[in-house]
């Protein structure tokens, strides 16, 4: 076989289109407070609760949903729930807002405030059993009480389902001999539209093909919807059909694309190079039969039947087997307590340009933040909240230190080597901004001895209460690939991920390599048990009008998305549950209140 048509058929098999069209969880929030203001003359207050949430890239704040109004309490416990999709990749900004009602008026400017609080979504489900509890604010010189945020995933976002399928009488695309057929699933979207979830391998050479059995999330296949139509195409494999864009475009690059939006013209190209043998829809809740009458369906080609009167199917498939599966998942072990460490690791090499000069990529503008503190604040910001004390050590390599100007490729941004440690990404930045002003820019660009910094301190936590996670923002070429191929093999058996992020014009080829999307990196013979390691270039992520939010967010997104399943890649390798959830906690002296 030819080495395109081998890469041919290995994209068709492996390559993962769901890496942005997956939905996420979704979480319940629950909402309870506790001393609220009493607006009331002659009674208690009649609370609502107000959802606000933000746009990616936006400031502007959108009413995501309302509780239900409780009568005469200042400790309501609302039932009404608010349903969120969930991403760990994302900053998801929540304002709740509490109000006395008044009347039945929906205009809430008609209804006495009684304060609102800010978090996260990420803060939610990072809190000890994902329960926040905050203060009430907005009325200066008033305490209005307090809010307790509780967070739930929902059951069927847990659920994967293992499927097999078979092929009977399938058309004959093939001049010389049988078909070579796959299946292409498609979940339907709220707007009609259709996304790609899952392909099959390609049985060759064949009418009666047996796939491979599958697993698949629920939530991948129909949204956590049972009713939602399934759309499966059937094709006949094409050696010829190549689904990349051009020679030169690698299978990361397609994935890389496929994140911000080309699952339709992924379609596309299987569409366009492979022979279209027909297709069926079903459901959830039709596969959740199982093996039976009602689940064969005949394969139908549309042009076909509109041309021949005669025409009956393209063959038939077959669900031979459907088996559900309760997953554990990433927020369950949140939930049990498990903490994600976050390190950064800045690049101080000589090649970053004078810091002193606006073309240096260390310039510290009056403006504007540069690329090394925008990534930094990216990715910081959402992961600060998985981690419960919000110490985070901050490192910098490839500069010489003062006062007797040796290299250094470990240092710590504050200046203090045993205790590198700076209070949340503000203080962070901070001390990167401090090492400007004290360090010489030098060189070379070793990577190694921050990633073993890092390792040392994951290979002493293997019982799944931690997990680390290292930033390296650089802006140029490695200089100890070797050694850094050979720590990354190394820390790949351990509890940590690697997120390293270009910034600059430079090439970064080598860090491709790194990567390990395409070929698992190896050292000496060994491979890495694990791909552990996300490189992306910040320049791809700039937004051209300026939005530096946006850019910022873009970024966080891509380089975030893969971290749950490296997580989970790791528990579950070792066999390591999610700790139980500690018990719901009830202060004391607070009698729950009887509602009406």
């Amino acid at each position: 076989m030819n080495s395109s048509s081998f890469l041919n058929m290995a994209a068709i098999g492996d390559f993962d289109p769901l890496s942005a069209t997956i939905p996420a969880t979704k979480v319940e929030i629950t909402v309870s407070c506790r001393n609220l203001l009493d607006r009331d003359t002659f009674s208690k207050s009649d609370p609502i609760c107000v959802l606000y949430t933000q746009g990616i890239g936006n400031k502007e704040w959108r009413e995501f949903g309302r509780t239900e109004v409780i009568d005469n309490t200042l400790n309501p416990e609302f039932v009404r729930k608010f349903i969120l999709d969930y991403f760990f990749e994302e900053r998801q900004n929540l304002r709740f807002d509490l109000y006395d009602v008044d009347s039945k008026s929906t205009n809430l400017s008609k209804h006495d405030f009684l304060g609102q609080a800010y978090c996260t979504l990420g803060e939610i489900v990072g809190s000890l059993g994902s329960r926040l509890e905050k203060p009430l604010g907005g009325i200066p010189g008033k305490k209005c009480g307090t809010i307790i945020v509780k967070a739930e995933e929902l059951s069927n976002c847990r659920e994967s389902v293992m499927m097999q399928f078979c092929g009977n009488k399938l058309d004959k695309k093939d001049f010389f001999g049988k078909s070579d057929p796959f299946l292409v699933f498609y979940r339907s979207n709220e707007d009609g539209t259709f996304t790609i979830c899952h392909k099959t391998e390609v049985v060759k050479n064949t009418l009666n093909p047996v796939w491979q059995a599958f697993k698949i999330p629920v939530r991948a296949l129909c949204n956590g919807d049972y009713d939602r139509t399934i759309k499966i195409e059937v094709y006949d494999w094409d050696r010829d059909g190549s689904i990349f864009a051009d020679a030169k475009d690698t299978l990361q690059q397609f994935k890389r694309r496929a994140t911000v939006g080309s699952a339709k013209r992924y379609q596309e190209y299987i569409r366009s190079n492979h022979d279209f043998i027909g297709e069926f829809s079903t459901s959830y809740r039709e596969l959740s039969r199982g093996q039976s009458q009602f689940n064969v369906y005949e394969v139908i080609n549309p042009k076909k039947k509109g041309k021949k009167k005669k025409y009956l199917n393209s063959g038939t498939v077959t669900l031979l087997s459907f088996l559900v599966d309760i997953e554990v998942t990433f927020l369950d072990y949140i939930k049990g307590g498990t903490q994600i460490n976050f390190t950064v690791a800045i690049d101080f090499t000589a090649s970053n340009g004078n810091p002193a000069q606006p073309t240096s990529l260390h310039y510290m503008s009056p403006y504007q933040l540069n690329a090394y503190a925008m990534a930094l604040k990216a990715v910081g910001e959402i992961i600060q909240d998985y981690d419960s004390d919000k110490m985070f050590p901050a490192l910098g390599f490839g500069a010489k230190l003062p006062p007797d100007g040796r290299v250094s490729h470990e240092f710590a941004l504050n200046g203090n080597p045993q205790n590198p440690y700076c209070n949340g990404i503000d203080g962070v930045m901070e001390a990167y901004y401090q090492s400007l002003k004290s360090v010489q820019l030098y060189g070379p660009t070793n990577f190694s001895p921050v990633i073993n910094h890092v390792a040392r301190y994951a290979a002493s936590v293997k019982d799944g209460s931690q997990y680390f996670v290292l930033l390296i923002i650089t802006d140029g070429v490695i200089s100890d690939m070797a050694q850094t191929k050979e720590s990354i093999v190394n820390a790949s058996c351990l509890p940590m991920s690697i997120i390293i992020v270009g910034v600059g014009p430079a090439e970064f080829d080598a860090m491709v390599e790194l990567d390990g999307d395409e070929v698992r990196i190896s050292s000496r013979g060994r491979y890495a048990e694990r791909d552990i390691v996300q490189f992306v270039p910040f320049r791809d992520y700039i937004d051209r009008t300026g939005n530096h939010i946006l850019s910022m967010a873009r970024l966080a997104k891509d380089v975030l998305a893969e971290i749950p399943d490296q997580f989970l890649s790791y528990m579950r390798t070792r066999g390591i549950k999610p700790s139980p959830a500690p018990p719901p906690y009830t202060p004391p002296g607070h009698p729950l209140q009887t509602q009406i």
